[in-house]
């Protein structure tokens, strides 16, 4: 019952929309959805909660100003209510993740303090903090700041034990970076074989021929996410699947793969993705 529970800790979750070899798309909200999971059953982690960004302001977008609203679900209610939203789903992964499994959660300014804060609070231990340079970022049109082109990923395990008792694919990184020890700053694909920056366009059209999520992540900063930190046959969880980028990354290095989304709009997408990239990867 154990080894079946390992398999497929999504067996008997409600609200399972979709589904396929070696993976699960459920609706509904998150942190019921991780209540109903089975304790230590997931090794990777990767969220992308939203940034509480809908004030209804504007930005560029293809050379034309648009409204920077994505719906409700990214409209702030408050610092003090917004942090103990990070709270309560961060809560609920720890719950969840292996003592050797990792958190990744991406984020601006405008959350991951909150976030690497609530994370503190509730004790996780952070490993490192990724800087993720976007080489296409949108100009700022106010022209009262510098232009918003990173974002942060936070990279923790659920507590620090001794020895540390995460995975982490050292030695498959530093091959990749040339032969030298992988920074936190990344760039991708790395000049002359060694990355200084994680340098990583936005998701291109290729990547949206199966429809478009206003926050999508491109994939091959999913790719180098798992390449580190997880191994075929994990249990890769997305909270917050949105398009289903990180459930692609995750079918392509051989993992199995969950992930929680409460509009259905975005749980189709996400199962055209997957069974696409299982047919034809992206």
């Amino acid at each position: 019952m154990a080894r079946r529970l390992a398999l497929h800790a999504w067996d008997g979750l409600p609200n399972t929309a979709e589904q396929g070899k070696g993976w699960a798309l459920v609706q509904g909200d998150c942190i019921e959805a991780l209540e109903a999971l089975p304790p230590h059953s997931v090794d990777v982690v990767f969220a992308d909660p939203p940034y509480m960004l809908s004030n209804g302001g504007t930005t560029c977008q293809s050379g034309r100003r648009t409204s920077v609203n994505k719906g409700g679900w990214d409209a702030s209610r408050g610092i003090v209510e917004d942090h103990a939203f990070q709270t309560r789903w961060l809560t609920a992964v720890r719950r969840v993740l292996k003592p050797s499994g990792t958190l990744w959660v991406s984020g601006t300014q405008h959350v991951i303090f909150s976030i690497g804060f609530a994370m503190q609070e509730i004790g996780y231990h952070l490993l490192n903090t990724i800087t993720w340079y976007k080489p296409n970022a949108s100009p700022n049109l106010a022209c009262r700041f510098f232009t918003h082109s990173t974002e942060i990923l936070l990279w923790a395990s659920p507590m620090k034990t001794r020895p540390l008792g995460h995975r982490f694919n050292y030695k498959a990184m530093k091959a990749e970076n040339g032969g030298k020890q992988m920074r936190d700053l990344w760039q991708m694909p790395q000049p002359e074989g060694e990355q200084v920056v994680w340098s990583v366009p936005t998701p291109g059209p290729r990547e949206k021929v199966h429809g478009r999520h206003p926050t999508q992540k491109p994939l091959t900063l999913l790719e180098r996410v798992l390449a580190s930190s997880a191994a075929p046959g994990d249990l890769v969880l997305d909270p917050f699947s949105g398009s289903g980028t990180t459930g692609v990354a995750a079918v392509q290095a051989g993992c199995r793969f969950l992930g929680l989304e409460r509009d259905p709009t975005y749980i189709d997408l996400a199962a055209r993705r997957m069974r696409a990239a299982q047919l034809d990867p992206e």
